[in-house]
């Protein structure tokens, strides 16, 4: 079994030292999703939800909550990300939807804990913004798709 990394020699929760790591560049893939009653899917596309537009302000709440995990998250570093990008898909069974962002960086960790929190925090605006009239909303699936590395200065 692998040695758990934020977990230092007494047992104590410690962040992670990178000071050594090399800089890469770094990408992080998360996809979740929030099941919504159909009704509640026609609202959101016709624009009808009270609060506003639910996916422009999930999509901005998404690359805010990226830019902001290590405020949100004890351990983690706080990192300059150089790019977040959050979509959404609903699929013709018109019952959910699918949420994923990606987040890049260029820098001595990873970037899937940004990657998550978006695809996180969007998945609870979509909720915060249709709680009004949708009682029976559920968040699932949200897991690490994929991520990246590629050492700066290898080709």
């Amino acid at each position: 079994m692998k040695k758990l990394s934020h977990i230092d020699a007494r047992g104590e929760a410690s962040m992670v030292d990178v000071s050594y790591k090399p800089v890469s560049q770094r990408e992080a893939v998360a996809r979740g999703e929030i099941h919504l009653q159909k009704g509640t899917i026609a609202l959101i596309q016709k624009n009808k939800i009270a609060k506003g537009n639910v996916l422009a302000t999930a999509r901005i709440a998404g690359i805010l909550a990226a830019k902001k995990t290590g405020d949100l998250i004890p351990l983690c570093h706080p990192l300059p990300i150089s790019h977040c990008e959050v979509n959404f898909e609903i699929p013709k069974s018109s019952d959910r939807i699918v949420i994923t962002a990606s987040a890049k960086i260029t820098a001595q960790t990873g970037v899937e804990m940004e990657a998550l929190t978006a695809v996180s925090i969007a998945a609870l605006t979509i909720y915060d913004m249709c709680k009004a009239v949708d009682k029976t909303m559920r968040i699932t699936e949200t897991q690490l798709i994929s991520k990246t590395k590629i050492n700066v200065g290898e080709t």
